[in-house]
Formats: C-alpha cells, sequence, structure tokens
C-alpha cells in the first residue's frame, strides 16, 4: 500500500505524487481512493485502492535504475520484424500501459530511430512526444530536477542518437 507524499507512476500518465487518500461514494459504493497529483500535466486522478496493480500504478524507479534505463538509449537491438504503421502504433501503445519503464524506453528507441530515416507521421509523432512527456515526469521526480532541465537532459540524449 502506498502512503501520503509516496512519488507513483502511473501509465498513460507517467510520475505522480500521492496527496491524500480518502473514501468516495461512486454509484452506491464506498472505497478508499489515492487522490493523486500529476504536476506535468496540471492534473489530479483519483485511483481506487483496490485496482492499483491491476492498473499498473508502481513506484517510481530509483536513480540507479533510472540511469541504467537510460543508458540503453542508445543500445543496439534486433532488428524488428517489418510491420505497418498500425500494427507499430498498437504494439507501442500496449508497451506504454504496462508501466514498465524499460518498455518506454524501447518506444521512444525505435520511434528516434524511424525519426531518424524518414519523417514520422503524425499518429507516430505523437506516440514519441507522450511517451517522452511520461518519461520525463519521472526522471523529475526521481532526480527531483525542475521540468525544464529534465526536458533539456532528455533531449540532449536523444539528439545523440
Amino acid at each position: 500500500m502506498f502512503q501520503v507524499g509516496d512519488k507513483i507512476f502511473y501509465p498513460m500518465h507517467g510520475g505522480g505524487i500521492i496527496e491524500k487518500i480518502e473514501e468516495k461514494e461512486i454509484f452506491g459504493q464506498t472505497q478508499l481512493y489515492y487522490v493523486v497529483n500529476i504536476p506535468h500535466r496540471n492534473m489530479q486522478v483519483m485511483l481506487p485502492l483496490d485496482k492499483t496493480e491491476k492498473l499498473g500504478m508502481r513506484p517510481i524507479v530509483d536513480s540507479a535504475q533510472l540511469d541504467a534505463v537510460l543508458s540503453t538509449i542508445h543500445d543496439d537491438c534486433e532488428t524488428a520484424p517489418p510491420m505497418n504503421d498500425t500494427q507499430r502504433q498498437r504494439l507501442n501503445m500496449s508497451k506504454i500501459k504496462t508501466g514498465d519503464i524499460y518498455e518506454e524506453i524501447e518506444v521512444i528507441r525505435d520511434l528516434l530511430r524511424i525519426r531518424n530515416k524518414r519523417k514520422l507521421g503524425m499518429a507516430d509523432k505523437n506516440m514519441l512526444d507522450n511517451a517522452r512527456q511520461i518519461l520525463i515526469s519521472e526522471v523529475v521526480l526521481v532526480k527531483d530536477i525542475p521540468l525544464e532541465q529534465a526536458t533539456y537532459m532528455l533531449d540532449k540524449m536523444f539528439d545523440g542518437d
């Protein structure tokens, strides 16, 4: 169970901080909810305590794990089987939904490689931007740095690809 003040990661939204735990009655059922502030999206979400695992909510990674993940951005990977845009978008979306930071970095790495060969289509560009923002939000919380600094750090790292 998470506590108030814990830094968490919520798939598809990014890093956040648990502001409070409150009881709410919704559709006639009373449940406990985490109230999570997602600073980079300027939003607050309520997540039922009993569904956090199913939703993929997890503690943010530690600094050493983040550094290890970021160091893989330039790793050579197996050549992916050719796939059309729709297949790639489905695969990338499912990777992001897992909440696994290694899957997230794979999405970014693979889309950056495509971008270096040709112009990305709108769906791929949006996917890259979204994955990048989600990663940046976790970097902000792990490294305890401002959004601008995390963005600059990752942009420098990504441009090296």
